[in-house]
C-alpha cells in the first residue's frame, strides 16, 4: 500500500496562501493499534468474513491500511472533540482501517509521534500540525519510506510535493469575513482587546492577519491589547480584567476561539459591563460551538465564525482514490464555512452548525 501512495504521484492544482485551521492546545497521549480479528477455522466463516473485510476496506487486497493520526488534545475545545471524534469514527476496523493517535500542540512532540509512526510502517501520516514550520525533513522521511501524508485542518510551511492532501480551512477568509463584519457595524471608533491563540499556529495567524491589516489601514481602528490566551477560557478572562481594572476604554472583543470569548465574557459579567447586540461590548468568536451559538441567538454575543471539524470523510476519500490508482487533482481541499450575527442567526442555524 506504501509503495501504491508514493507512486501516485499527484498532477495538483494551486493551493491558496495562509489556510488553516481551528483551535489548539493540550498534551500528547497515544492509543495502541487495534488488533485485526482472528482467522476462523471453519472455511466457510472464514470465506464470509473475508468478503466483508474487503468490501469494508478500501485497500485493493482487503488488508486494513494503517494510518498514523497526529492532532490537538481532543479535550480543548468543542471543536477539537467533534474533530476527534470525527476521525474515531471513520477510522475503524469497520471501514478498513488500523489506526493509531498521538496528540500534542508542541511541534517537538508532534515530530517525534510522526518519526515514531514512521519507524512502526503506517501506510498514512495524517497531521494537524502545531506550529506551520519545521515539518520538512519529517515528511521528507515519510516519503522516503513510501508513507503517504494527508494534512487537515491545518496547513504547514513545506513544499505540496511532501503531502498528498491538504483539507483545510481558509483561515485568511475567516479572518477577512469576521473583520468585514466588524467594519459594518459602523462604530465611530473601535477599540479592541485582541485575544489570539497559540502563536505561530496556522489558526492564530490566519485569525490575526486581517484584523492587523484593518488596524494598519484606520485610523479609527486601535488595538487596547493584543495578547496570547493560547485558546484558554482562563487566560482570556485575565486578560480582559487586567484591562478592565487599567481603566481602558474598550468597545469590541475579537477572540480567536469562543473558549476564549467565553472568558472574556465571564470578565465582563464580573464587572457588571454588558456586552452583545445595543450593549456596550461587541463579542466576536471563532468555532461555532453549539452553546456559542446559543449565546449569539439571546443576542449575548454578536458574532461567532464558523470552522468545519468534520474532515475525516475527505481524508478517506483521498486514500480510496490512491488505493485504487486514481490521480489526485485536487490537491488542496476548502471547507466550505460562513460567519453568524446575532441579528439574524436562527434556531435552525444553532441546529445544523452548532458543534
Amino acid at each position: 500500500m506504501k509503495k501504491k501512495a508514493l507512486a501516485t504521484m499527484l498532477v495538483v492544482s494551486m493551493a491558496a496562501a495562509g489556510l488553516a485551521g481551528c483551535g489548539g492546545g493540550g498534551t500528547e497521549t497515544t492509543a495502541a493499534p487495534t488488533e485485526a480479528a482472528a482467522a476462523e477455522d471453519d472455511a466457510t466463516e472464514a470465506a464470509a468474513e473475508d468478503d466483508a473485510e474487503e468490501a469494508a476496506a478500501p485497500a485493493a487486497d482487503g488488508e486494513l491500511i494503517r494510518v498514523g493520526i497526529i492532532n490537538n488534545d481532543p479535550n480543548e475545545s468543542g471543536y477539537r472533540t467533534a474533530n476527534d471524534a470525527d476521525l474515531k469514527a471513520m477510522f475503524t476496523e469497520e471501514n478498513g482501517y488500523d489506526a493509531s493517535f498521538a496528540y500534542s500542540l508542541k511541534n517537538d512532540e508532534q515530530i517525534t509521534a510522526a518519526q515514531k509512526f514512521i519507524q512502526d510502517e503506517v501506510d498514512y501520516l495524517l497531521l494537524s500540525a502545531a506550529d506551520t514550520s519545521g515539518w520538512d525533513s519529517v515528511l521528507q522521511d515519510a516519503q522516503d519510506a513510501g508513507i503517504g501524508v494527508i494534512l487537515f485542518d491545518r496547513t504547514i510551511d513545506a513544499s505540496e510535493d511532501l503531502y498528498l492532501a491538504s483539507i483545510v480551512s481558509d483561515m485568511d477568509k475567516e479572518g477577512e469575513t469576521a473583520v468585514n463584519w466588524l467594519a459594518d457595524q459602523g462604530l465611530d471608533e473601535y477599540n479592541i482587546i485582541h485575544i489570539q491563540g497559540v502563536m505561530g499556529s496556522a489558526a492564530q495567524q490566519g485569525r490575526t492577519g486581517a484584523l492587523d491589516a484593518k488596524v494598519a489601514a484606520e485610523d479609527n481602528w486601535n488595538l487596547v491589547t493584543q495578547q496570547t490566551a493560547e485558546w484558554n477560557s482562563e487566560k482570556a478572562q485575565q486578560i480582559v480584567q487586567s484591562v478592565i481594572d487599567a481603566g481602558t476604554e474598550f468597545n469590541v472583543i475579537y477572540a480567536e476561539n469562543d473558549d476564549m470569548a467565553k472568558g472574556a465574557v465571564a470578565a465582563l459579567d464580573k464587572a457588571n459591563i454588558s456586552h452583545g447586540v445595543g450593549k456596550d461590548v461587541i463579542i466576536m468568536g471563532f468555532d461555532c460551538n453549539k452553546w456559542a451559538l446559543e449565546e449569539l441567538l439571546a443576542q449575548n454575543w454578536n458574532y461567532d465564525g464558523q470552522c468545519n471539524p468534520f474532515q475525516a470523510s475527505y481524508i478517506d476519500e483521498v486514500i480510496k482514490k490512491v488505493e485504487s490508482g486514481e490521480e489526485i487533482t485536487e490537491k488542496t481541499i476548502i471547507l466550505e464555512e460562513k460567519g453568524f450575527d446575532a441579528t439574524t442567526i436562527t434556531e435552525e442555524d444553532v441546529e445544523k452548525y452548532g458543534i
